[in-house]
């Protein structure tokens, strides 16, 4: 039985409750349905990867690490960076190892955002984004994207930017739209940004995961906008690991210090022998070089299995998701069609209005490839007998 409070506590976020990502997960569970809804791979990470941070452990790292991440990590970090995307960042000073990209975000925000400030981001979004911005007494502003190409309307971007505005969050590759900014696009928002304090938090855990030879548009690779951003990305998602909770930041000194004095206070340091690990496996380029030619191919044979579904499925060019149309067969709600996914097929997808603020329902359902083989076979195949 369950223990009654005594104590009434005013929430800080009072409309946040049972979300329809719990809905799919206990229905999924119920069903016991094939997971193409959740982000995270099924398949297992390279044994070498394993075995180097069960030898940190056995080598007796099991205690603290520096706050900032271990030195080795982070100038490895400093280096991929530099080669890749031609930015420099101080090691010492620059980057950060986190616990998880999540509590990166977190961290930049709680550091850098203020109440009464605004911080406008993109939807449909990653759902910490708004949460994290109110619960420091800011307003959080989402623009939608362009349905179906999901491009920033940048006149409308230029248009919400008010004296307000301290931060703008940008996501690439865009979980969940699988899109990616382009050179142009970082142009237009160093122009919008230009002799601002607004700064720019770049969510890019898909950083290595882009298709058809697309190169990665982060704000390394622009001198300007480095300048005025904090970067987060993921070994988790690199490195099929999502489990270990560990990501990192870069960003100018200036700001990184502010995020840092949220850091001492939130964990202190990240888990020691998985930096060990991850700095020995950062030493082979292709291991995170690798990763898009390796989830393009699963891309393409989720696409192929799906060839005669009655669903229509949207471009990717990054990322590990895809998003796949219905609206041509069924006014269905999405959440509806995702239940119905679950109990009539046993496939479990997630609705595209859970990363809305309002719930825009674009009849649009999200699909995740990060599956071995034979999960992806079978949902394609469950997918494919579905009453159009």
């Amino acid at each position: 039985m369950a223990l009654n409070s005594s104590v009434h506590t005013a929430s800080k976020l009072p409309d946040v409750g049972t979300t329809i990502f719990s809905v799919i997960g206990q229905l999924s569970a119920q069903y016991n349905a094939i997971n193409l809804s959740q982000g995270a791979p099924n398949f297992p990470c390279d044994p070498a990867l394993v075995e180097a941070v069960s030898r940190a452990m056995r080598d007796g790292h099991n205690q603290y690490a520096p706050m900032t991440g271990l030195s080795t990590l982070k100038v490895a970090l400093a280096e991929k960076i530099h080669t890749l995307y031609g930015q420099h960042y101080d090691a010492a000073s620059e980057v950060l190892i986190t616990g998880s990209a999540s509590q990166g975000l977190y961290m930049v925000i709680s550091a850098l955002v203020h109440a009464g400030d605004e911080v406008i981001f993109f939807e449909p979004a990653f759902d910490s984004y708004a949460p994290v911005v109110r619960l420091q007494g800011a307003t959080p502003v989402g623009l939608k994207l362009q349905v179906p190409d999901f491009a920033i309307n940048w006149d409308e971007l230029r248009a919400t930017i008010t004296p307000r505005t301290r931060m703008i969050i940008i996501n690439t590759p865009h979980n969940p739209s699988a899109q990616v900014l382009s050179a142009q696009d970082l142009d237009q928002l160093a122009a919008l940004t230009r002799n601002t304090d607004i700064v720019v938090l770049s969510d890019e855990v898909y950083e290595h995961i882009l298709f058809d030879g697309r190169r990665h548009c982060g704000m390394a690779t622009h001198p300007e906008l480095a300048q005025r951003s904090v970067i987060v990305s993921s070994f988790g998602k690199t490195f099929h690991v999502t489990g270990w909770r560990v990501g990192y930041c870069v960003a100018p000194a200036e700001l990184m210090a502010e995020v840092v004095k949220v850091h001492q206070f939130m964990m202190f340091s990240a888990d020691t022998p998985m930096q060990v690990g991850f700095a020995h496996y950062l030493q082979n380029a292709q291991n995170y070089l690798s990763l898009g030619d390796f989830y393009q191919q699963k891309r393409d044979r989720l696409l192929a299995l799906m060839q005669d579904s009655p669903f229509k499925l949207l471009p990717c060019a990054g990322s590990f998701f895809l998003l796949a149309s219905y609206g041509h067969f069924s006014d269905e709600a999405d959440s509806e069609m995702v239940q119905r996914l679950i109990r009539d097929y046993g496939v479990a997808t997630i609705p595209l209005s859970a990363f809305y603020m309002d719930g825009t329902d674009n009849k649009l359902i999200r699909l995740s490839f990060a599956k071995d083989d034979a999960t992806l076979q079978a949902g394609a195949q469950a997918l494919c007998r579905v009453n159009s």
